[in-house]
């Protein structure tokens, strides 16, 4: 084999040829047990720039359409989406929140200063009642994130109460007061967020012992029964997830885990849509170092935890790049490619592998930061643009509460740096990983099966062999998303220029298919 070695970003990235082009995946249709969460594909709305107001909440007096305040055009969006669960008020916002700001007439609500995000006032007209509401018409679970650094035991006991408790109880006469009789449904709960910095710059055993404290006062009222999600590690500390482990153990549900792709340089994170072939290829390297992540928290949660019954919620993940030009500072806008769509594909396929312990993922975030679902400005009554991310989400709904089918792969690899702060030593196994150029997900369905494949190569087009083990294909269709180059972008001038269509390359032979997969492109099928 040759080895072709190129510049990245003043790192190396190491591509490893051969003479095939081609893929082979063997689906092991009778072998499947665990369930893939529908809350894999959780989303996540935080206080952040134009995320709440502006993206989901224009209030019912806006002249752009809404519906009782809420963006009509996002909120159909999202509801085509099938979103399971919906994380909120943050983020870092979350511990400085205090949601008796948010509740009650919104003339007589108290303003606030975003301290973590441009310094924003907001005017606290989209708060519990808003969010829940949202929720309940979206049909999700929500997701409430407490507030443990700059609040008290007493603050997120009674938030539960005021949201959960039927009657007789000081906080459900005061939510009936402000208009709601019946109390909401509230299965997930947070237990602060990111204690290890925004949330309070914890230690792992202090916080620890804040948990053990909250779990107990964060009641269950009147069949509501919480899940509730203690504050867990970012990437790679895995002394944190340790010591939660030994000292909250079986006291919490669950715990998250917060991975971003992060690929900059010399303080720049890089742009969203201008980037060379290399620094590609370099993200989807460090966007599949995720699964090398959860296997090492899971290996300490196994120890503790040997049946599973805790889960790991990859709460906040997907790419962060340099906020686009000419946008306000610390509003976290960017632009979202073909590129960012892959991270996206590829990402949720590792979930799915690792569904045995990943219960929830809420990538980062649904309207206007970070990687986005969706775009939207408030000029000339309201644009919206939906993003390359938001059509993998779309595309993989089927595999929301499917029977995870193990696959197997073989395919062309390629080397890409795994971390650009270690030296430049091509015998260090530890600075690079694995780059298949193909990959793949299957999962069992009422209908069938549904399979994922992603063809990462920019320049070269694959042509893939499918083998169903054990199961009898009758018929084939699929969707497909590409563009011109991974660099391509929905804009509101040019709002379907990465958009899915109708893939007619797969055709049935016996137990197999033959997909012709053209280069850079996502493709799912449905065979039944």
């Amino acid at each position: 084999m040759k080895k072709n070695i190129v510049s990245v970003c003043g790192a190396l990235l190491f591509a490893t040829a051969t003479m095939a082009q081609d893929a082979t995946v063997t689906i092991h249709a009778s072998q499947g047990k665990e369930k893939i969460h529908k809350e894999i594909y959780g989303q996540f709305a935080e206080h952040l720039g134009s995320c709440i107001y502006g993206g989901l909440w224009v209030g019912e007096n806006s002249q752009i359409p809404n519906i009782n305040g809420y963006r009509k055009d996002v909120f159909e969006a999202l509801k085509a989406l099938k979103i399971p669960v919906l994380r909120w008020p943050g983020g870092c916002f979350a511990d400085e929140y205090h949601w008796r700001d948010g509740i009650g007439p919104k003339s007589e609500r108290p303003s606030m200063k975003n301290n973590n995000w441009g310094g924003t006032i907001e005017d606290n007209s989209f708060g519990t009642h808003e969010f829940l509401n949202l929720c309940e018409m979206l049909g999700c679970e929500p997701y409430i994130s407490g507030n443990v650094g700059s609040g008290t035991v007493e603050e997120l006991a009674k938030w539960v109460e005021y949201m959960t408790s039927e009657e007789g109880t000081p906080m459900a006469k005061l939510r009936k007061e402000n208009g709601r009789e019946k109390p909401w449904k509230v299965k997930f709960l947070g237990v602060g967020n990111e204690s290890w910095v925004c949330g309070g710059n914890m230690r792992p055993e202090y916080y620890s012992d804040l948990y053990r404290r909250y779990s107990v006062y964060c009641r269950d009222y009147d069949g509501n029964k919480l899940y509730k999600i203690a504050s867990g590690a970012s990437d790679y500390d895995y002394q944190w997830t340790k010591v939660l482990m030994d000292r909250v153990g079986n006291r919490m549900d669950g715990v998250s885990l917060h991975y971003y792709t992060v690929t900059g340089w010399n303080g720049s994170k890089g742009a969203a849509t201008k980037f060379t072939d290399d620094d590609y290829y370099w993200t989807l390297g460090k966007c599949l170092e995720i699964e090398d992540v959860i296997k090492r928290h899971k290996a300490i949660m196994d120890e503790k935890d040997p049946k599973g019954r805790i889960g790991l919620l990859v709460d906040e993940w997907g790419t962060w790049w340099d906020e686009e030009p000419g946008t306000i500072s610390g509003h976290l806008y960017q632009q979202n490619a073909l590129r960012d769509a892959f991270v996206a594909a590829l990402s949720l396929n590792v979930f799915h592998r690792h569904t045995d312990r990943v219960r929830m993922a809420n990538i980062a975030q649904i309207v206007n930061v970070l990687q986005s679902m969706i775009l939207t400005d408030q000029k000339d009554g309201g644009h919206m643009v939906l993003t390359p991310t938001y059509h993998v989400f779309k595309m993989y709904t089927p595999f929301q509460e499917a029977t995870y089918l193990p696959t197997d792969i073989t395919t062309q690899e390629m080397k890409v740096r795994r971390n650009w702060k270690k030296a430049v030593d091509e015998q260090d196994k530890d600075s690079y990983r694995t780059l298949p150029l193909v990959s793949a997900s299957a999962a069992k369905t009422a209908e069938g099966i549904v399979v994922s494949l992603t063809n990462v190569s920019i320049d070269k087009e694959k042509e893939i062999t499918v083998n169903l083990e054990g199961y009898k294909a009758k018929s084939v269709s699929g969707q497909i998303l590409t563009a011109k180059s991974v660099a391509d972008y929905n804009d509101f001038e040019n709002p379907n220029r990465v958009a899915p269509t109708v893939f007619k390359d797969a055709k049935l032979k016996k137990d197999a298919l033959t997909v012709k997969m053209p280069a850079r492109s996502i493709v799912v099928l449905s065979i039944k």
